[in-house]
């Protein structure tokens, strides 16, 4: 399995992200259904912005993630303003009981 983190910046809009929130922690929840998401949430700095950590199967890349990223309702509905993806080795793996 491939380990993916995934970071988000919204734009400076709270009231129409909050508006598509339920749309986007459903899309997380299919993910976390299928066995690929491991953890998110978001920043609780007033820089905002959140943290995504996924796994998908081998050979999966920086682009199979972004593939995959592209069909958040966050994404679709153009809120997030800086979307960085980034394969992670979670090297102290304490994330071992979310394996599928």
């Amino acid at each position: 399995m491939n380990t993916f983190a995934i970071l988000y910046e919204y734009v400076d809009d709270a009231e129409k992200v909050a508006s598509f929130r339920a749309e986007h922690r459903e899309f997380l929840g299919r993910l976390e259904d299928e066995g690929k998401l491991i953890g998110s949430g978001p920043f609780t700095d007033e820089k905002g912005g959140a943290l995504i950590i996924i796994r998908l199967p081998e050979p999966a890349t920086v682009e199979d993630a972004g593939t995959l990223f592209d069909k958040d309702p966050f994404k679709i509905n153009d809120l997030i303003t800086k979307r960085s993806i980034r394969a992670w080795n979670p090297v102290k793996n304490v994330f071992q009981e979310h394996q599928a």
